[in-house]
């Protein structure tokens, strides 16, 4: 009798230590967290199954156990709800983390820098060399009219509205996306004080744009900036042509990088030596500093500015100082 006594509580120690081993298995899963052996990039593709999903994250050491980690999914209700994306992962994390990750959509980001005073011809080529889209597609939907209508941008193209700042692009984030990114930018830089400025100048939104666009090629340092803008300014307020040449060569097609008399005679809507006023529409992506040097220029007399070489001007009030700066900053080189 003892001895089936000893037996029974043997066995049943045996069958509670065979139920308790999943227990400590699923909690061992969910309480220690697991590093792939090297950084690991794992995409989910849009509708990808949940089984697939955690057989990648276990193939890549993500996790420990790709049907534990389904069955916490499911326990959470977030099979369905995580999102698609590219993610990087690298240092040690508990399953939970890393489908907290998955449901908040954590996903790798590429940065894509915009420089001030870029094209979108440069902007479309940057785009493409990174291997970040087309550049034909992305030319194309910048100059598209229902994409300016839709944006609200009068124009002839979005040039001068795609803010220049490093934009961090996801790998589903396409050329439409990221010109409606750039626009909003735009827009939220574009601040209220800066627009009530430009109106005291007797600009309006696209007037300010223009000109800054001006400012932006044709300034080497932001200092200068309120300086030139002064010029442009008193120019338009005494009627004389801007005369600027980063408007001429704007528009010229294949412009091969000397600028000569025969481009300054050429009619072209953005030869403001023949052309009184502000060009058709912007030349270049402005940044803020020249948004904000339009709208508050400095005060000065000046009509004339002239490039010394290195990045700077010389500026003048009378064509002949000016000719005379021509001729010892210009000619002499």
């Amino acid at each position: 009798m003892r001895r089936r006594s000893k037996l029974i509580a043997a066995l049943a120690a045996l069958l509670i230590l065979a139920l308790s081993l999943p227990v400590i298995h699923v909690r061992r899963f969910l309480d220690r967290p697991v590093a792939p052996p090297q950084r690991r990039v794992v995409e989910i593709a849009p509708g990808a199954p949940f089984t697939r999903v955690a057989r990648s994250l276990a193939e890549t050491g993500v996790v420990a156990d790709a049907h534990l980690f389904r069955l916490l999914a499911r326990w959470r209700d977030a099979s369905q709800r995580i999102k698609a994306g590219e993610y990087a992962f690298e240092d040690a994390a508990t399953p939970e983390q890393i489908l907290n990750r998955l449901l908040a959509g954590d996903v790798l980001r590429h940065p894509f820098t915009v420089p001030e005073g870029w094209t979108l011809r440069e902007i479309a080529s940057r785009l493409e060399t990174e291997g970040r889209g087309s550049a034909e597609t992305f030319l194309r939907l910048a100059r598209a009219p229902k994409m300016r209508e839709r944006l609200k941008i009068d124009g002839p193209s979005l040039e001068g509205y795609l803010f220049p700042e490093t934009y961090q692009l996801t790998r589903d984030m396409d050329e439409a996306a990221l010109i409606e990114a750039m626009v909003r930018e735009f827009r939220r830089r574009l601040t209220p004080e800066i627009l009530a400025g430009a109106k005291e100048q007797g600009l309006d939104r696209k007037e300010l744009v223009i000109l800054a666009s001006i400012v932006q090629k044709e300034a080497g340092h932001r200092e200068e900036m309120p300086l030139i803008a002064s010029v442009f300014h008193n120019r338009l307020t005494a009627g004389m042509p801007l005369q600027a040449d980063p408007t001429v060569i704007y528009g010229i097609e294949n412009f091969a990088g000397n600028l000569t008399r025969r481009h300054l005679q050429t009619a072209s809507p953005y030869n403001t030596y023949r052309l009184p006023g502000l060009p058709l529409g912007p030349i270049a992506n402005p940044g803020e500093e020249a948004l904000r040097a339009v709208a508050f220029p400095a005060q000065s007399d000046y009509y004339y500015f002239v490039a010394k070489g290195d990045g700077t001007h010389i500026f003048a009030k009378t064509l002949a100082e000016h000719n005379a700066n021509v001729r010892r900053y210009q000619l002499k080189r």
